[in-house]
């Protein structure tokens, strides 16, 4: 840590100066600065209000990447040798990307680690991932610098860190970053004692400020050693008291169902009317808004579980009007499908381009969700769309499903940088060129001239300067729209249908061009944790469409995750495994072991793929891992899940993670799969460990219910579960024709199970109560209950439709 006032005076001066510097730069540039320059006296001013919180050297950080502009220092860069570092051994695409800096980076381990006590050297962490565009801006900057390398290669032992591989890491990292700077992101770099104590740290730091970083850093640990580390304790007990789980008293109950109600209502506050999503009210239009899948899982399950019509409305208003305008927006990719990882404004038009899978998997079960509900083959569509690129451009051949595809890509193949957004955007004239055809029947219409009205293209481009802090987009042309369809079909005088034939013919002129372009990069790492969100999303879209082919790539999937990231000795998941040389799936050379959101979401995605194929070899496979996690993660003493087993050199302490955010928390679907398999296989054990995890969260669900929606879904479903038993043979007509009515409406919190009369060597047999209960029939027949209290045999479709009807899950 940089401590004392005559220490942080010339870094002070220093920052303001660059900041003056930048705000006159920008001035020249655009006319005129939307941000006047730092002074020395702010900046000495918020150092000296926040250090009696010991928090003066972080809060630099938010400085350098206020006041500090970039610097080109590809001059510095050695072209000439790539020798490589301890990373060239590793198998993360990420780490590979480093390989051949001059930075003598470790993957994070023993080597890295014990290096740095034997040296008593400060550690220095940088984390990323390989579709992180500033993490490519900081490396192609500093990390390939000669200069840079050398100050860092002679005071520092440097880590570089996988984000997607090391989950556990990046989280207690961003918490401190977050905590002491009021900021996170990625690239994030955070400066380590030998004993893995926080000093200081930020995200993306431009060159010239970064090796003032390291200089200044290096020489207090010098001087001062013995201040900095105590300051890093200090920090450090600031930071693990900010994770200790108080014990819970004889008092503590569960979380009262109106924290249900509380975040409904917190939602619809935040709800954009106008374009869709949920935002502060106080954010511009330029500030970015992401598709929070969580929250929309949550708005349409309040539309069936709410008693209020008018919030009931309120909140199915809230998701459909969310979905249609995410998909006209250029977030959605139009031409070749799917959804980029957010805008870069609030009303879906710009967006960051990498393309997540975990986006994907949580987005197609919205749009399936929103079909269920409403039939409107506009959503059915949107799911098919998500599954072409997903099954397209992200799915292993064996049926494991890859990370990510990068923002960044080659403008031309004989361009030699990276550009965001270059694979997906267009200019005028290109557009025209490549459409000038006549639509079939419209001698006065072009393909040209629909494209240009559907997406609001023009000659001078439609991406705004404000959309685009770095001017790559401009003259280009993001296809984006504000309306649906009925737009441009009023403005030519065609049918819906007609437009969309049309419009469709053009996006594939485009694709086909596209398709010759550099492609973005393929983060080919398959996680664990996601492929078992894609296997929920293909299972929950194969019911919700009735598509048999979805249901077969889920089971793919969940099959591929059983043979390659499942280590049958150990019995244990692996974080991650690589696609190797011919497509050969391999493992790292020190193998990366599961961890907590691993195991919740596959155990969610199998018994998600149950209820699709009712193949009871994933009730038995998803009962296995609960027990695995629980061994492993649970906290006996106050409830809930560990992050990680506690096993290893880490920093701080085992976090337990509750926030609903790009991902639900391992918690919140932890305690949906208890609650499930409790009911499937009659596990009180789990029923009561599901409880004790929502006491363990009590006060942060009743103080900030808005963060865990999805967790206030596993509450409800706590109080109000409900399964639903169908018997019959698994072919029969009759059989299938109630699983099919079933399946039309969408019930949370409800459990689906089939029981064929020929088939009872299973565990669903030998373990549910109820099922042992239930007499053969010659027909089909259906049991509707509620905890151990069933309804009388229901065996004709209009009977059960009746039934179906009266159907209420909650009282909210």
């Amino acid at each position: 840590m940089i401590s004392g006032r005559c220490s942080l005076l010339s870094i002070v001066r220093r920052l303001s100066e660059k900041s003056k510097q930048q705000c006159c730069t920008e001035a020249q540039k655009n006319g005129c600065s939307k941000r006047s320059h730092l002074t020395e006296s702010a900046v000495a001013r918020h150092i000296n209000r926040n250090r009696a919180n010991h928090n003066t050297a972080l809060f630099l950080s938010s400085f350098v990447r206020m006041a500090s502009t970039s610097q080109d220092s590809d001059k510095n860069i050695d072209c000439s040798e790539a020798k490589k570092n301890w990373l060239s051994l590793e198998k993360s695409p990420y780490l590979l990307q480093h390989a051949t800096n001059p930075v003598e980076w470790y993957p994070w381990g023993d080597k890295a680690l014990e290096r740095a006590k034997k040296e008593n050297k400060i550690i220095f962490v940088s984390i990323g991932y390989s579709t992180c565009h500033w993490c490519h801006v900081m490396e192609r900057e500093s990390f390939k610098d000669k200069k840079v390398a050398k100050a860092m290669n002679e005071n520092y032992i440097n880590i570089k860190v996988d984000r997607e591989e090391r989950p556990d890491i990046d989280s207690m990292c961003m918490m401190f970053i977050q905590r002491f700077t009021g900021h996170g992101g990625w690239p994030l770099n955070v400066f380590l004692t030998p004993d893995l104590m926080p000093i200081i740290g930020g995200t993306y730091i431009p060159r010239e400020t970064f090796l003032t970083y390291l200089t200044r850093i290096a020489k207090e640990w010098t001087q001062q050693k013995d201040k900095m580390i105590k300051s890093a304790n200090v920090i450090t007990e600031s930071l693990n008291g900010l994770v200790k789980t108080k014990p819970k008293t004889k008092d503590d109950g569960l979380p009262p169902l109106e924290s249900v109600l509380l975040c409904a209502h917190m939602l619809m506050d935040m709800y954009d009317s106008e374009n869709g999503g949920f935002s502060s009210s106080a954010m511009s239009i330029n500030s970015p808004k992401f598709p929070e899948p969580t929250n929309l899982n949550f708005v349409l399950s309040m539309h069936v579980l709410s008693n209020s019509s008018a919030l009931s409305e309120m909140t199915l208003e809230a998701g459909l009007h969310t979905l249609k305008k995410m998909s006209y927006g250029g977030i959605h990719d139009h031409v070749g499908q799917g959804f980029h990882r957010y805008s870069v404004d609030t009303q879906w038009a710009v967006p960051h381009f990498e393309k997540m899978l975990y986006d994907q998997a949580q987005l197609i079960q919205c749009y399936a969700n929103a079909y269920v509900i409403t039939k409107d083959s506009f959503f059915s569509n949107i799911v098919d769309d998500i599954a072409t690129y997903v099954t397209r451009d992200l799915r292993h051949k064996e049926g494991g499903f890859y990370s990510a595809e990068d923002a960044d890509s080659l403008p031309t193949w004989d361009a030699s940088a990276k550009q965001e957004g270059a694979f997906y955007v267009w200019t005028y004239d290109n557009l025209k060129a490549l459409l000038n055809k006549k639509v079939p029947g419209k001698d006065n219409v072009t393909y040209f001239d629909l494209i240009c009205r559907r997406f609001s293209v023009q000659k001078a481009g439609n991406v705004r300067k404000e959309q685009d802090h770095h001017g790559e987009l401009k003259g280009k042309n993001v296809l984006s729209s504000k309306l649906g369809v009925e737009d441009t079909a009023s403005h030519f005088n065609f049918t819906e249908e007609e437009t969309e034939k049309y419009i469709k013919e053009a996006c594939q002129i485009l694709f086909e061009e596209r398709s010759k372009r550099p492609r973005p990069q393929l983060d080919d790492k398959i996680i664990t944790a996601w492929n078992g969100l894609m296997i929920s999303g293909f299972a929950r879209a194969g019911i919700a469409l009735k598509n048999e082919k979805y249901v077969e790539l889920a089971t793919d999937a969940a099959r591929f995750v059983e043979r390659y990231l499942f280590d049958k000795d150990k019995r244990q998941l692996f974080r991650s495994c690589y696609r190797g040389k011919d497509d050969e799936i391999v493992q790292g050379n020190v193998p990366i072991y599961g961890f907590h959101d691993d195991y919740a979401f596959l155990t969610k995605g199998l018994l998600d793929l149950y209820e699709a194929n009712f193949d009871s070899h994933w009730i038995e496979f998803a009962n296995e891992l609960q027990d695995i996690q629980d061994k492993l993660f649970w906290d006996s003493q106050n409830g809930g899940y560990f992050s990680t087993t506690g096993e290893g050199p880490t920093i701080l302490t085992r976090m337990k993670d509750s926030d609903d955010g790009a991902e639900p928390s391992g918690n919140s679907i932890a305690c949906s799969n208890m609650l499930r398999l409790a009911i499937c296989l009659d596990r009180d054990d789990l029923r009561n460990k599901a409880e004790k995890l929502l006491i363990a969260f009590r006060n942060k669900i009743m103080n900030f219910p808005i963060v865990s929606p999805q967790m206030l879904l596993s509450l409800i479903e706590y109080h109000h579960s409900m399964q639903i038993y169908v018997t019959g043979k698994v072919d029969a007509k009759e059989t299938m024709e109630m699983l099919n009515l079933i399946r039309e409406r969408m019930i949370p919190g409800s459990v689906l199970i089939l029981t064929d009369p020929e088939q009872r060597d299973n565990i669903l047999f030998h373990k549910n109560s109820v099922i042992s209960k239930i007499k053969p029939a010659k027909n089909a027949m259906v049991h509707i209950c509620r905890g151990q209290e069933c309804s009388l045999p229901i065996s004709s479709i209009k009977h059960l439709i009746s039934e179906l009807n009266k159907i209420k899950i909650a009282d909210l």
